[in-house]
């Protein structure tokens, strides 16, 4: 085996793997907050590099002034979901929020190819574009800077949540809502403040993968890793996210270099029925007791 060759691939995969965690912090904040399981993630995503292109390509912005602009689009998105379709369904049941989600990533995929159509698309470069060595391994620069960027928001999130109020608020919230309403947390607030998050910072990761590989109406496929990845981290782990992520991203970019792209999907899902069988609540995530 080609010593080089296979180190090339672990980068190339802990590159993906990163941007796997960074969209997987974006369902566990959700799901940390409110419970919801979010599969418009993917969807919302692929909005974030559309609203990129729109930005740049359609009213003719710099590219970094579209970024962050397609980012806050994202978190608007998200405060729009919250407050019209989330918050009214709180109380009911799990499986009725879960079918809105998909509804709602349905109809951003329609509203998508109704504005763009359904080709793909390649998004403006904004990235440099000097080779980058580790050694004498080659990184594809822009998984490199996708790997950097991940890194520091992950980074952030996790400050956040150990070291701040808000942080402290969201981990009350989602241990006992009725507990954070007695102790003067704003709940709904909480609510919407994840979801904003979640949102903005799944619509920066859309433009990263756009940047990588560019943009169709069917990235919302890439949600379906990302689930895989929050089950086997657990679902309200932020850490978890970031493991699972990183491991996700290396065993694909393993499996397709050494069995073939079409054994990627196949070694993962194995890797995650195994891995339930032995940690049904994934690696990091809680193991709720319940008592009857």
């Amino acid at each position: 085996m080609d010593t080089l060759f296979l180190v090339e691939v672990t980068l190339a995969g802990l590159g993906a793997g990163a941007l796997y965690a960074l969209t997987g912090v974006a369902f566990v904040l959700i799901y940390k907050a409110t419970r919801v399981v979010n599969l418009a993630i993917g969807e919302i995503l692929m909005l974030g590099g559309y609203a990129f292109l729109g930005f740049a390509a359609g009213l003719g912005l710099s590219p970094w002034l579209a970024l962050p602009l397609a980012i806050a689009a994202g978190g608007a998105l998200g405060w729009l979901v919250e407050r019209a379709l989330i918050r009214p369904m709180l109380g009911e049941s799990p499986i009725s929020v879960f079918m809105v989600t998909i509804g709602l990533g349905s109809i951003l995929a329609g509203v998508v190819q109704l504005g763009w159509g359904a080709d793909p698309l390649r998004l403006p470069e904004f990235m440099p574009s000097t080779p980058v060595f580790i050694g004498e391994a080659y990184l594809a620069p822009k998984v490199a800077i996708g790997f950097v960027a991940a890194a520091v928001v992950i980074g952030l999130f996790l400050a956040l949540f150990r070291f701040s109020r808000g942080g402290v608020a969201l981990k009350a919230t989602a241990a006992d809502q009725g507990a954070a309403y007695s102790v003067g947390i704003d709940v709904p607030r909480v609510f919407s403040v994840a979801w904003i998050l979640a949102c903005a910072t799944a619509a920066g990761a859309g433009v990263l993968i756009g940047a990588i590989g560019g943009i169709s109406p069917t990235m919302g496929v890439f949600g379906l890793s990302v689930l895989v990845v929050v089950i086997i981290g657990g679902l309200d782990s932020i850490a978890g996210a970031l493991v699972g992520g990183l491991l996700i991203g290396l065993v694909e970019a393993l499996a397709g270099a050494f069995l073939g792209g079409e054994f990627k999907l196949v070694v993962t899902f194995a890797l995650l029925l195994v891995l339930l069988m032995v940690r049904p609540y994934g690696l990091f995530g809680t193991h709720e007791i319940e008592r009857l």
